[in-house]
């Protein structure tokens, strides 16, 4: 039975705003991509798998984080759901 593998959210969002990716030229560098001191909660790189923490992700088109517009927007999203799931009771919130 194979695993499934621990994404970024970059990676399972497919954003293209990590560095070097595809659109960082168009909507620059995701902060969740480059906050280190977040690096390996939830078993991710920097906050690539606590994104709901950070401000000013752009996800979706739209100012996301915890700090931009609450809790309740990520706790919606089928990614931190993927988090939730694969980090059962361990979720850092």
């Amino acid at each position: 039975m194979s695993k499934k593998p621990l994404l970024n959210c970059w990676e399972f969002k497919q954003c293209g705003r990590e560095p070097g990716g595809l659109r960082v030229e168009q909507l620059g560098i995701c902060p969740v991509a480059t906050t280190t001191e977040f690096s390996g909660v939830n078993r991710g790189k920097n906050a690539g798998r606590y994104c709901w923490r950070v401000a000013g992700t752009f996800c979706e088109g739209k100012v996301e984080g915890f700090f931009a517009s609450g809790l309740m927007s990520c706790a919606l999203c089928d990614f931190y759901k993927s988090v939730e799931d694969t980090e059962r009771g361990n979720l850092q919130l």
